[in-house]
């Protein structure tokens, strides 16, 4: 069957291969192709998730040229954060944070940015430039039916130096605290510290413990 040029793929086929990996790794990653074919790919958590999740990690602020190419879009195409995490490596950080043209914060190599300042989370808007992201809604849902504020807002230099805590989301390490971020500055680098235990995070765990 075909709706609009792509094909339907078998939804019983596609849920057989998909419980058949899922005895091997604990997230699967599954990719429908315009012909209909499917293609599922299994994956480990990282090893020391739990210590990330705990304590927090070191992230690094990439340089301008590692932008996503279609953000509003989720593609094949990891190009360009798989060269922002590498640069952040080469620094002892685990996690790159893209920024955009004007030098704003927008999201990590792998995940979708989150702060917390004056009472209040903020995370950068889509039209900045960065993935919808899955979690990312599902936060944002959750806490509006909350009554919790969620300031939508472009990440500037000036408001990152505000932030209490800042974190990152995604579906598989669901979220991390960021405790440091290295910012190159020229020829040297400055560190911006924050709290990777703050008690406003306990309130984005409870959406992962329902």
């Amino acid at each position: 069957m075909q709706t609009f040029g792509w094909s339907i793929p078998d939804e019983r086929h596609l849920r057989q291969g998909a419980e058949l990996i899922l005895q091997h790794f604990p997230v699967l990653r599954i990719t429908i192709f315009p012909d209909g074919r499917e293609w599922i790919t299994g994956r480990l958590l990282p090893f020391d998730l739990t210590e990330k999740q705990t304590n927090g990690i070191v992230a690094a602020v990439s340089d301008i040229e590692f932008q996503r190419s279609l953000p509003n879009h989720k593609t094949g195409n990891y190009l360009s954060a798989w060269l922002a995490l590498n640069s952040a490596k080469k620094l002892n950080a685990q996690e790159g944070i893209l920024v955009s043209s004007s030098g704003n914060w927008l999201e990590t190599s792998t995940g979708n940015l989150w702060g917390w300042y004056l009472g209040n989370w903020w995370t950068p808007p889509l039209e900045a430039g960065i993935l919808p992201g899955v979690v990312r809604s599902q936060i944002i849902n959750w806490l509006d039916m909350q009554q919790v504020v969620v300031n939508q807002e472009p990440w500037t230099l000036e408001l990152v130096k505000r932030f209490e805590a800042i974190a990152y989301t995604n579906s598989v390490v669901e979220i991390i605290p960021i405790h440091t971020v290295i910012q190159p500055t020229g020829n040297s680098s400055t560190k911006l510290q924050y709290n990777a235990y703050h008690p406003g995070f306990q309130q984005l765990r409870k959406l992962f413990l329902a």
